[in-house]
């Protein structure tokens, strides 16, 4: 099947910064979060260097390691458990292999050579290359390889091995020992350069090791299957045409697939196992393993299928494919497949191995959907907006829903919008749930001028490349900064924004993430000593994180090393998703500024619309634009001829329009507008996000307090605030506001409480160690205590800024 057949668009990756490797082949490679991490392999000698990309700034870096640094080897195992990087076996020189094991911590690049006890059963592995390593659980699982069975490295006598060996890991550090494990059924044949994965179905919980392929004097395309609960081993039946007998190939898991590219295989397509001086070559093929198992009237049925996607014999002259290669490295990062370098093998008859140095990648499906649209900062006629980055995407398609008449340009109808909401499953606007979870390192701080965000629009209709391939100045830093406060601004409130008004008799004067409370300006009065109960029934609910500073730092164990570190296993369980890295790793959102240009000259393909449900109100969804980065500044929209409004009309296959060629019309104050935002990659465009729902300000009221700052004494905490960016006016006072425990929560879990903790003139105050007591810890996202701060000028409380304080891996106490 042709490769635009089966819907591949793989993509070369043409600029990048930092020390590349040189080529290489016999390499290993894994993932920690977007960061390829590579050791070893040979090419003119064997590397002893580790090599680090970061898939998201397209830098290589050379890490300073320290310790028990160990000898370049080449075909040997390599895995990751979190952060930890276990290093076992491989080729050190011509016929010497080894059966050392070495642990490398990446958070802070610090090799331990390590010694595990001795099986119980039998002797521990011997010295061997080309062996499979996987991980599953606290477990490594040791299977073949080959052996010199030569005490003389240059009289190299091979032997084929077919051992099973379990390696048990210690948590965090270290490992147990080996063991030999009694296992069920036939044990597959001894091999050497094969691969194994590990998959665990859905439904059905019992994990599975696969063997395929392999080299044993001839190249082999048999399929092998190890139940790890029962240690059973069998050979599974499957469907369609299964790949060519191979060696030196790569296996990756990616939902429910196991991916096969590349290696070396029989020159002749025959489909008969050549003989073992056959003539062999590298191939470019790719094809996947559908592992899913589906139940029909209550019994399981084994729907293994091989799905070929590029056949052995195809040829690319278009260098739109990766060419063909063995002895590669090939990692998934999320749903995206990297490959890197290895030997093309085709100028085998000069005794001369020529390495590829080319890195692809290829998106294996639709991005998922990103977080709801927050919102940063808004002004009568604009929005500062940010979303949870969704990892390997190539920008972002926002639109937006409004609220208020249109008018008729370019053939648009000027008919007024329904006054329709998505309501969430609390009864209020679906606004700000809980962010998904995403495996993705915290990004470094980055300098942002927030004036010049709008040139992160994409401002063509992607007909340029909207690969990550874009050259990034200026270094990296992976870590997130020491920080634990998330700040969400909170706008549009009351007489301000024309919310709807409230019926309770006295309201903190913000409108808050999800259906927590609402505001009404002209009814804040004298709330020193009371708690407040907000209304639930407001139009709209805004939040986004703002600026997170203390002083009270996340506990981490790491080092800086070219401006790269990678954080430990224990910051890892903090930071399990992007959202939260973003509330301690963001001064305000990077803006990562894109021109509108790319150097991938193989990414020109245009993102594809998803099919998508057609609705009445899906005709008033209006695009904003296709965004590089996952930050937007929004003062107008595109107005669309009617026909490409109908998403009835739409096929999977249709261009987005060329922004260019479109009219744009203003946004309005005091103007309700929706948003959404949806990812796109090399499959095209994913699904969108949930809606959110934000107002633009109405002149004369102060903005939002910003850049704050919580500071943790002994006894006490200091919250400081810089005044609003747009005070229009003389701004008359400060009120801070503290989320507290009440009985109302009880009843209502989505409607904070607050108490007034100061109101004056400074722009800091002290928070008592008997205020906090009486906190409130809110757990929608992550365990925060929750501040507001708002500014007051002549025509009354502008909106407030909330402060969502994070308290780490903490249970509810009626202290902190």
């Amino acid at each position: 099947m042709a490769a635009a057949a089966a819907g591949l668009s793989w993509r070369r990756v043409s600029s990048f910064t930092g020390p590349v490797p040189r080529s290489r082949h016999g390499h290993r490679a894994v993932a920690i979060r977007e960061l390829l991490i590579i050791f070893g392999g040979g090419n003119e000698g064997i590397a002893d260097e580790l090599h680090v990309y970061n898939t998201v700034t397209n830098q290589w870096f050379l890490p300073a390691v320290r310790g028990d640094i160990p000898p370049g080897c080449a075909a040997h195992g390599f895995v990751c458990d979190g952060t930890r990087i276990l290093v076992f076996g491989g080729m050190v020189e011509y016929g010497r292999y080894s059966n050392d094991l070495y642990e490398l911590q990446a958070s802070r690049w610090l090799w331990k050579k390590v010694k595990p006890q001795a099986p119980s059963n039998g002797s521990p592995p011997c010295p061997r290359l080309g062996h499979s390593f996987s991980l599953y659980g606290n477990k490594c699982y040791l299977f073949g390889g080959l052996a010199n069975e030569s005490e003389d490295s240059n009289n190299n006598v091979p032997r084929y091995l077919n051992d099973f060996y379990e390696l048990e890991l210690q948590h965090g550090s270290g490992v147990v020992g080996w063991s030999i494990p009694v296992t069920k059924g036939i044990l597959p044949s001894p091999r050497e350069s094969h691969t194994a994965i590990v998959y665990c179905r859905k439904d059905v919980g019992s994990p599975k090791m696969f063997i395929f392929g392999g080299m044993c004097g001839c190249r082999l395309n048999d399929l092998w299957e190890l139940d790890i609960e029962t240690m059973t081993w069998s050979r599974p039946e499957t469907k369609g045409t299964v790949p060519l007998p191979r060696s030196l190939h790569t296996a990756n898991v990616i939902g429910n697939k196991m991916y096969v590219f590349g290696g070396w295989v029989p020159q002749s397509t025959g489909g008969e196992i050549p003989a073992p001086d056959g003539e062999w070559k590298c191939t470019g093929s790719f094809s996947y393993l559908n592992l899913e198992t589906k139940c029909f009237e209550f019994h399981l049925l084994d729907t293994t299928e091989w799905i070929g996607l590029i056949s052995d014999c195809q040829e690319d002259k278009s260098n739109l494919l990766p060419g063909p290669r063995a002895g590669h490295c090939a990692v998934a990062v999320g749903t995206r497949l990297y490959i890197w370098s290895g030997r093309d093998g085709y100028r085998k008859a000069w005794n001369n191995q020529v390495c590829c140095k080319d890195l692809w990648y290829l998106d294996t499906e639709r991005p998922q959907a990103p977080s709801q649209v927050q919102l940063i900062r808004a002004t009568t006629n604009s929005f500062q907006l940010k979303w949870d980055e969704v990892p390997t995407v190539e920008g972002y398609l926002l639109q937006l829903h409004a609220d208020s008449p249109v008018p008729t340009v370019a053939g648009i109808p000027g008919t007024g919008i329904p006054e329709t909401s998505v309501l969430s499953s609390q009864g209020g606007c679906s606004l700000n749930q809980s962010p998904q979870s995403l495996p993705s390192v915290p990004y470094p701080e980055m300098k942002v001028d927030h004036t010049s965000q709008t040139n992160n629009l994409i401002p063509n209709n992607v007909q340029v490349a909207l690969s990550s391939s874009s050259k990034v100045e200026g270094k990296e830093k992976v870590a997130a900064p020491e920080n634990k406060v998330t700040q969400e601004t909170m706008k549009n409130h009351g007489d301000a924004t024309g919310f709807k008004e409230s019926n309770a008799s006295s309201l903190l004067p913000v409108c808050t993430s999800s259906v927590q409370t609402s505001a009404n300006v002209g009814e804040l009065h004298d709330l020193d000593k009371q708690s407040v109960n907000p209304d639930a029934s407001v139009s709209s609910t805004v939040s986004s994180t703002q600026t997170m500073v203390t002083q009270q730092a996340v506990k981490t164990e790491s080092s800086s090393t070219n401006g790269a570190v990678v954080k430990d296993e224990t910051s890892l369980t903090t930071f399990n998703s992007k959202s939260e890295a973003a509330e301690t790793a963001y001064v305000m959102p990077s803006a990562r500024v894109s021109s509108g240009q790319t150097n991938d000259s193989h990414s020109s393909r245009a993102p594809q619309r998803p099919p998508a449900p057609v609705k009445a109100r899906d005709r008033r969804w209006y695009d904003v634009g296709i965004f590089k980065n996952n930050s937007a500044v929004v003062s107008q929209f595109y107005l669309l001829p009617e026909e490409t409004m109908n998403i009835n009309s739409k096929t999977e296959g249709a261009d987005v329009p060329d922004y260019r060629l479109l009219k744009k019309q203003d946004l309005f104050p005091g103007t309700v507008y929706r948003f959404r935002v949806a990812a796109i990659n090399g499959c095209g465009i994913g699904p969108f996000s949930k809606i959110s729902e934000f107002k633009t300000c109405i002149p004369g009221f102060p903005g939002a307090p910003s850049t704050v700052k919580i500071t943790k004494s002994v006894d006490c905490i200091h919250l400081s605030w810089e005044p609003p960016a747009s005070p229009s006016g003389n701004i008359l006072e400060y009120s801070a506001y503290l989320a507290i425990r009440s009985t109302q929560l009880q009843e209502n879990p989505s409607q904070l409480v607050f108490m007034r903790i100061y109101c004056g003139l400074k722009t800091s105050c002290i928070v008592t160690a008997a205020q906090l007591s009486n906190a409130h810890v809110d757990y929608t996202s992550r365990p925060a205590i929750v501040f507001r701060i708002s500014a007051k000028n002549e025509r009354g409380y502008g909106p407030a800024t909330q402060v969502r304080w994070l308290q780490g891996k903490v249970t509810v106490t009626h202290s902190i």
